[in-house]
């Protein structure tokens, strides 16, 4: 099983998904961006390389806030959701096509990949409970 880190980058009651682009595996799915562990990094130096290869960008990873099993026709993956700060904000897109910022409570309008929807359901109840806690 491959181990996967997923950014979860929340702002302003909003988190950041990336569209996979054609001729890429899972082409057309929405993602929390971030990619396979190589080596022997931990989930955050990986997530923050592979924020600067997919996105362009610089980051600083945190906590794993949620895990989730999948088994895809080519690997069965465990992806770490990570709770991700950006340090840049100008992306440039590598493997996706689209990266939009969307609304918690939009989450699953949009087709995620198989994987992702668990970690998606995990933090809008944890995200969107917070903020109502807050009012």
């Amino acid at each position: 099983m491959k181990i996967v880190t997923a950014a979860i980058i929340i702002r302003d009651e909003k988190v950041l998904i990336a569209r996979r682009k054609a001729n890429e595996k899972l082409e057309g799915f929405w993602e929390f961006p971030g990619g396979k562990i190589e080596n022997d990094e931990n989930p955050q130096e990986c997530l923050e390389r592979e924020l600067i290869e997919e996105l362009g960008v610089r980051s600083k990873a945190g906590e794993i806030i949620a895990e989730s099993e999948y088994r895809y026709d080519h690997a069965a993956i465990k992806l770490l959701a990570i709770l991700t700060t950006l340090i840049d904000t100008d992306f440039t897109l590598h493997v996706h096509d689209k990266a939009e910022w969307v609304r918690l409570h939009s989450l699953l309008d949009y087709k995620l990949a198989p994987a992702d929807i668990p970690i998606a359901k995990v933090i809008m109840e944890k995200y969107s409970n917070a903020h109502q806690q807050d009012d």
